[in-house]
C-alpha cells in the first residue's frame, strides 16, 4: 500500500505552492511551539519576491498528511523571514507570539494564578494589529496557588508565563483559544491511547527499557506552614535527575506520603527516550500512547514490556524525502 504525501500551508492571504521542507517542534515543557517553513527562492525559473506578500505577524496554518487525509499540525504566526541565494526560511511561533505584547504596570496583592492569567489574557485579547484578526484567549488553569504580591513593570504576557512556569514547573501551552496551565502530566488530551507497535508503525527507536532499581532519580517535595516555615522531604538517589514539587500538606506525615507517592510515579520499570514513526497515527504533546512489543511475552501470555506513556514533545519533518514524526516520551501513566 502506498500513500501520496499532501500539504496545505497558508500564510496570511497566500497559499504555499512550492515547498522544500517543514519542521514543527511541539512541547508541553517549552512555552512556544515552533515551525520552520523553507520554500525555494525561485519557482518555475522565476524568482519569488515575497517581501510585499507576507510579513511578520501574518497568521500561519500548516496541514500535513497523506492522500486526502490531511490534519492541522500547526497554527501560529510568522516570527521572522530570512533569505539566501536559493531558499526562503519562514520562522513561525504559536499563540505565544501574541503574548509578547507589553502589559500595563500594576501591583497585584493576594492574587491566584487563574485570576492573574485571566487578567493577562484580557489585555492580550482584541484586534491583532499585525493581521486584523480578533483574538479571545482564556486560561484553563487548575493550579491552586496564590501570590501574596505580583508586580508587573515593563513586562509582557510572555514574562508572566515564564515566571509562572519557573516557580510552579507547570506545563504551559496553547490549544486553539485556550491557554493551558497544568501541573506536569495532569492534563491528557485523549482518553483512548494511540497504539504504537514496534513491528508495525515505529520506523526507528532510541528507547531504553530501564528497571526501577536502576533509575537515578531524587524527588524533593516541600510545603510551607502557616507561620511561613518551609518543610522539605527528599526520597531517592541524589546526583541524578531531580524532581521538585510544592504541596499543601496538612502535616509532616502527609508530606512524607506525598514524597513517597511522587517517587512511585517516576520510578518504575519502563521505557525512556524517543522513537520515530510516520505522520500517521497522529500524536501530539499531552497525548497518551501505548507501546506494544510482541517479542516480550511471559508464560501467562502477558506482554510485560507494554505500557501507556505521556508524550512531552514531538518533532515533525516533512519534505520530498518523506514525512516523519519523532515522539519524546515522558513518564509512564495508567
Amino acid at each position: 500500500m502506498t500513500f501520496e504525501m499532501q500539504y496545505k500551508i497558508t500564510i496570511g492571504e497566500y497559499r504555499v505552492v512550492a515547498l522544500d521542507s517543514v519542521t514543527i517542534i511541539k512541547s508541553v515543557e517549552n512555552l512556544a511551539d515552533t515551525a520552520t517553513i523553507v520554500i525555494p527562492g525561485a519557482y518555475i525559473n522565476k524568482s519569488l519576491h515575497i517581501e510585499d506578500k507576507i510579513h511578520e505577524g501574518d497568521a500561519v496554518e500548516i496541514h500535513l498528511g497523506y492522500d486526502y487525509d490531511i490534519l492541522l499540525e500547526f497554527k501560529g504566526y510568522v516570527n521572522s523571514i530570512s533569505t539566501d541565494d536559493s531558499t526562503i526560511k519562514i520562522e513561525c511561533e504559536d499563540a505565544l507570539y501574541l503574548f509578547r505584547k507589553s502589559l500595563k504596570d500594576i501591583e497585584y496583592k493576594a492574587i491566584n494564578v487563574n485570576t492573574l492569567l485571566t487578567n493577562v489574557c484580557n489585555e492580550i485579547n482584541g484586534i491583532n494589529k499585525d493581521n486584523g484578526t480578533l483574538t479571545n484567549y482564556k486560561p484553563n488553569c487548575n493550579f491552586d496557588y496564590t501570590y501574596q504580591k505580583f508586580v508587573l513593570y515593563k513586562a509582557t504576557g510572555l514574562d508572566v508565563l515564564k515566571k509562572i512556569q519557573e516557580e510552579t514547573k507547570a506545563n504551559i501551552y496553547f490549544e486553539d483559544n485556550i491557554l493551558h496551565v497544568h501541573p506536569q502530566y495532569e492534563y491528557i488530551v485523549n482518553e483512548k491511547p494511540v497504539i504504537f507497535d514496534f513491528a508495525r508503525n515505529i520506523e526507528k527507536s532510541d528507547l531504553k527499557y530501564i528497571k526501577a532499581v536502576d533509575k537515578n532519580i531524587e524527588v524533593e517535595v516541600s510545603m510551607t506552614l502557616p507561620d511561613g516555615t518551609k518543610k522539605t522531604e527528599k526520597i531517592g538517589k541524589s546526583g541524578g535527575h531531580k524532581i521538585n514539587k510544592i504541596v499543601n500538606a496538612a502535616n509532616e506525615e502527609s508530606l512524607k506520603n506525598a514524597a513517597k507517592n511522587e517517587y512511585n510515579i517516576w520510578v518504575y520499570d519502563g521505557y525512556e527516550g524517543s522513537f520515530t514513526g510516520w505522520l500517521i497515527p497522529y500524536v501530539e504533546p499531552a497525548c497518551k500512547i501505548n507501546l506494544h512489543d510482541n517479542e516480550y511475552q511471559d508464560k501467562d501470555g502477558n506482554y510485560y514490556k507494554d505500557g501507556n506513556y505521556y508524550v512531552v514533545a514531538t518533532e515533525t519533518k516533512f519534505s520530498s524525502s518523506g514525512g516523519e514524526r519523532k515522539t519524546i516520551l515522558g513518564r509512564k501513566i495508567g
